[in-house]
């Protein structure tokens, strides 16, 4: 009987090695599992056979890794959020009611609506099936469960307290998620108002002064007002392709940022620059700071090492002015320094938030400060909102009002000279 080196992990999460006798790896891991370890490396062991039969296992032992290594090359796409949410909440539910984490995954493949999310939870269990550890089979899929998903779930594997970094993990997500859409949609109403405004000044300007400006010139003798002249020049140059740039203007932007965003120092410069946009540039700086502490916190309390920790907040950061600090601390506490002072030299955050990391470091509690940090730039982020709003409501109002009445004082100057005229 063929004899099957592994290496596993036992209930408190330490990891062990042994050697087992089966005739089959399916088998070995059966007996793995039955010692109460968890496998996640099973080899048999290499025994020196001569003749065909050799051969034979030879060619089955090729074949096996190049089956494995076509499976691991098996990848699905991205998983939205809140789905992958609900998923990690209810896998946390499930391991912390003592089911095995095989048979979590199973129960909510049954329970996911065919799509994404169930092929990728199907290829995960039976990636666990075979022997790889969670983390390892979520790895596979990196478009649905990122570095710092599979990261939060490594840690929770190696400290047994899986159950907990989910629930960690949904948390966050939560958060994030709840953040992300108060921003958006309080940036909604703005967005639709000026919108319509300018197509409606357009409208006004391409088609309905044209008309008025025929029979100015047809029935007027007298010189046309100084402001009338000025509104059919600017419909004249509307009318001529004007519109089309003002449309395109904003479309042109979006489109050279997200093609200078290819690229480092691209991404560098239009976060730069969208920092410095006065009130979004403070909605957008808080945001990323609120981001990027709350992923760290998260990370420094599932017990992953702070320099990994780094790394994987400044690859999640979704800004490149923040990545490059946070590279910049990582290099700075390699060599030796605290957190705090390559922080401070980095001059992206406010000192509230500096000495709020100083005094984490020196009372242990790191994680905790940077989730309090990402609390309260939160809320500075809501009212921020909610103020930025508060203020363009007026400025809307008024500048479409400013426009339109332009507009119509300038089409009935005329008539009133006419009129006037006229009387007299």
């Amino acid at each position: 009987m063929p004899t099957y080196t592994y290496e596993a992990m036992n209930s408190v999460g330490q990891p062990v090695k042994g050697e087992v006798d089966a005739s089959s790896s399916d088998e070995a891991i059966a007996k793995v599992r039955a010692q109460g370890n968890f496998p996640t490396k099973i080899k048999e062991k290499a025994v020196k056979k001569s003749g065909s039969g050799g051969g034979q296992q030879a060619g089955a032992a090729a074949a096996a890794p190049a089956g494995a290594q076509a499976a691991r090359r098996k990848s699905v796409g991205s998983v939205k959020k809140k789905l992958l949410t609900q998923f990690t909440r209810q896998l946390s539910t499930l391991i912390d009611a003592g089911l095995p984490i095989l048979r979590s995954l199973r129960i909510l493949e049954q329970q996911q609506k065919p799509g994404t999310l169930r092929l990728a939870i199907r290829l995960v269990a039976d990636d666990v099936e075979g022997g790889a550890t969670l983390s390892e089979a979520m790895a596979r899929h990196p478009r649905a469960f990122d570095r710092l998903y599979t990261n939060m779930v490594r840690a929770g594997e190696l400290g047994g307290v899986l159950d907990v970094i989910l629930q960690r993990l949904a948390d966050f997500m939560e958060k994030s998620q709840a953040l992300r859409r108060k921003v958006i949609g309080a940036l909604i109403y703005p967005s639709v108002v000026i919108t319509f405004a300018v197509l409606i000044v357009v409208f006004l300007l391409v088609w309905v002064v044209p008309q008025f400006e025929e029979i100015f010139q047809q029935d007027f003798n007298t010189e046309l007002p100084a402001v009338t002249r000025a509104l059919m020049g600017v419909s004249r140059w509307m009318a001529g392709g004007g519109w089309l740039l003002i449309i395109g203007l904003p479309i042109g932007i979006w489109l050279l940022s997200r093609l200078l965003r290819m690229s480092p120092a691209g991404r560098y410069v239009v976060d730069n620059v969208r920092l410095r946009i006065p009130i979004m540039g403070q909605i957008v700086s808080k945001s990323s700071i609120a981001r990027f502490t709350r992923t760290l916190g998260t990370l420094l309390s599932a017990g992953v090492p702070i320099l990994e920790a780094l790394n994987i907040t400044r690859d999640t950061s979704g800004n490149e002015v923040y990545a490059r600090a946070m590279a910049r601390v990582h290099d700075g506490i390699r060599e030796g320094e605290s957190f705090a002072e390559p922080l401070r030299q980095s001059k992206v955050v406010e000192p509230m938030v500096v000495n709020m990391v100083d005094v984490g470091e020196e009372t242990g509690e790191l994680d905790q400060m940077l989730n309090k940090v990402a609390d309260t730039y939160d809320g500075e982020v809501e009212t921020l909102v909610s103020s930025m709003v508060s203020v363009l409501e007026p400025i809307m109002v008024v500048t479409l009002g400013l426009i339109v009445g332009f507009i119509v004082l300038a089409v009935f100057m005329p008539m009133v000279s006419l009129l006037t005229e006229i009387q007299s």
